[in-house]
């Protein structure tokens, strides 16, 4: 990641280097996260002495009163090395249909998407897509007579001309696989996180004693191996016991957590998911290690929905059964989620502004995608203020007579 930060500074006073010149088209519902985006990026540029004012290239999706819409691009584009940003999951737009207020569906989002891909015509050098919650990713396989949603839209933007789609922590980034001649990345933001974490809770101990980091369900087991294995601790997990005699919502309901691990009792405890969408699971598994006797229940999800509202994270939070739920503004919150005392928001815009440099500069994102050197170097900073501040309470105690 040093090594990245380096080469993204040389490369910006070496303008020549890039692909091409840098293009950024943020759809709606995308602003806020694109503003941040192009912040980090004018700042770099401005730092190795480019007089730069935008990167930002003027767009829209006007639609008619009977629902129809097209997608506009008012700026040149030919030549350019175009960035599309799309929130497929902001369901706070809205459009008139018919008179009435409409909330945009994520099929909503995806079209727009297309309509603006299609207004650039074929002019621009290579066309790159960023969305951070992939669309229709919670279909991303067919059991029975489904559709393959994930599978198919990734296929329509290959066809479209997209070079590269990157989207963070599919849920299931084996989909790639339906356009394998496609660049696409899923890209995890763990060390943003950890980094996160760390700060809002300065007395956290991060080792096998007083840490430990469990599985929600097999599925996010590589997720929480990784944060295990750099964090140096103990790893538990749950399994979902469903009734598969019944359906409900499409799904087989969950009839239990049932756990797998050593004694979770006086540790800190940590989970890590894709989503948090009802948060049933979460709040369930964060009782369940409660009455294990943890001391502490943390919870990540890159995508903190809240499908069903936050009044039951409330009284767990009352209750302290959690302590901290961390998510990522990769998609929309609400304010009231921001504002909620428990709720940490975890900021990845400047990871993705160091991906879209890497990517207009045709230079190697290992490091991006790996980031075990950073998150090493932060949890030995982290370590060092604790022996830092351990030898500064012992030089004030009283010497025994």
């Amino acid at each position: 990641m040093v090594k990245m930060k380096e080469q993204t500074a040389k490369f910006f006073f070496s303008p020549e280097n890039a692909l091409a010149p840098l293009g950024i088209i943020s759809l709606e519902g995308a602003t806020e996260l694109s503003d941040k985006i192009e912040a980090h990026l004018l700042r770099w540029a401005r730092q190795a002495g480019r007089q730069v004012d935008t990167f930002r290239i003027g767009s829209g999706c006007p639609r008619f009163s009977s629902g129809d819409g097209k997608g506009i691009i008012h700026d040149t584009v030919r030549g350019y090395d175009l960035f599309f940003i799309v929130d497929v999951g902001n369901y706070s737009c809205t459009y008139k249909f018919f008179g009435k207020e409409n909330h945009m569906s994520p099929d909503d989002h995806f079209q727009d998407l297309k309509r603006l891909i299609q207004a650039v015509s074929g002019k621009a050098h290579r066309i790159n897509v960023i969305m951070p919650l992939l669309y229709g990713g919670r279909q991303h396989r067919r059991s029975y007579r489904e559709s393959l949603d994930c599978a198919f839209a990734l296929q329509e933007l290959q066809n479209m001309g997209v070079a590269n789609v990157v989207t963070f922590d599919a849920h299931d980034p084996r989909v790639q696989n339906a356009v394998p001649l496609m660049g696409f990345d899923s890209l995890r933001p763990s060390y943003q996180v950890l980094k996160k974490m760390l700060r809002s809770f300065p007395d956290l101990v991060v080792d096998r004693d007083d840490f430990m980091v469990i599985s929600p369900d097999e599925g996010a087991l590589d997720r929480n191996m990784f944060y295990a294995s750099v964090m140096g601790v103990e790893m538990g997990m749950f399994y979902k016991r469903r009734d598969y005699s019944r359906v409900v919502d499409g799904r087989n309901p969950i009839v239990a957590h049932e756990y797998l691990g050593s004694d979770v009792r006086g540790k800190d405890v940590f989970v890590a998911d894709d989503i948090i969408s009802s948060g049933e699971s979460m709040l369930d598994i964060a009782y369940n290690v409660k009455e294990r006797g943890a001391k502490r229940f943390f919870a990540f999800a890159t995508y903190a929905i809240f499908t069903n509202g936050l009044e039951n994270f409330d009284k767990a939070y009352q209750e302290g059964v959690i302590h901290g739920v961390f998510g990522s503004n990769l998609t929309y919150r609400t304010e009231e989620l921001k504002n909620r005392p428990w709720f940490y928001e975890v900021d990845v815009s400047k990871y993705i502004a160091y991906f879209i440099a890497a990517l207009n500069h045709d230079i190697s994102v290992g490091a991006l995608i790996n980031p075990h050197e950073k998150i090493h170097a932060l949890l030995k900073k982290r370590r060092e203020e604790r022996l830092a501040m351990e030898d500064e309470q012992l030089s004030f105690e009283p010497k025994q007579r």
